[in-house]
């Protein structure tokens, strides 16, 4: 029976779509993805505990690793790769690592997912330890690679976190903190880049951005650690520093260049 099967294994609640006009498919689609949020919602405890105890050690001058394949292994690197620039942190305060090393971002590396030992070898090239903190995505909850990865960190006294879209998955009973996001069948059978794919990207942002919250890397509402990578983060530096100083645009726009960061030119302006 289909009751039998994981959810993300599960026959989508659609039937003949190529039979569908275009705006069926999208307005179909959508009626879906609206039940990504509310599962979110759900896991809302689960990633609460995940990131308390992520902070204890990241306090500590630990590490986030997350560690994935396909899609939710891209979602991973993706997430970490945006904090540098948003929060102005080093590259290595989350580190994301795919299956099949990082040609597989662009393309499936073919088996690299079912070698149960390659994730702790990629990790110990980062000099992982009993500081760092390990994220495992699979929205399977049952993939080789993430489950390997998950029980060689566990052997390492590492904590480990799982983000998953199936009840009761492989990964969630060798996880410390698991998280399910059970999203329910997808409306193109088994394709997890859809709506499992979406709930894996809202929880890691909310996983990231609450850590970095909680680090201090964002003071009121504002990226004040950005990186000024291009002509439109100068531009929102500069209206940022004009607001809470209270100056003209070249003042602030000066400050801005001269010490690098909207934190580094209100602070040295108030000295």
């Amino acid at each position: 029976m289909n009751t039998l099967k994981p959810t993300t294994e599960q026959s989508s609640n659609y039937d003949d779509l190529e039979k569908m006009t275009v705006n069926e498919l999208l307005v179909n689609m959508n009626q879906e993805d609206k039940s990504v949020p509310l599962a979110i919602e759900r896991a809302i405890p689960s990633i609460e505990h995940f990131v308390e105890q992520t902070l204890v050690r990241m306090k500590k001058g630990g590490r986030l690793f997350y560690i994935g394949a396909g899609t939710s292994g891209r979602l991973g690197v993706l997430d970490a790769s945006e904090c540098p620039p948003t929060f102005g942190v080093s590259d290595d305060w989350i580190i994301g690592l795919i299956a099949g090393g990082d040609k597989a971002l662009r393309k499936a590396v073919e088996n690299a997912e079912d070698n149960e030992a390659m994730a702790w070898k990629d990790l110990e090239i980062h000099k992982i330890n009993e500081n760092d903190v390990l994220l495992g995505i699979a929205a399977s909850g049952s993939t080789p690679y993430v489950i390997g990865g998950l029980k060689a960190a566990k052997d390492n006294n590492v904590l480990t976190g799982s983000i998953s879209c199936n009840q009761n998955s492989l990964v969630s009973e060798i996880a410390t903190c698991p998280m399910e996001l059970v999203v329910g069948p997808e409306f193109v059978t088994g394709s997890t880049r859809m709506k499992a794919g979406t709930a894996q990207k809202l929880a890691l942002n909310m996983i990231s951005t609450s850590i970095m919250i909680n680090l201090g890397r964002v003071k009121g509402n504002k990226m004040v650690d950005m990186q000024l990578s291009n002509k439109k983060l100068v531009d929102r530096g500069t209206k940022m520093i004009m607001e809470e100083l209270g100056i003209n645009e070249s003042l602030a726009k000066s400050l801005l260049l001269e010490h690098g960061s909207v934190r580094k030119s209100i602070e040295c302006y108030k000295q």
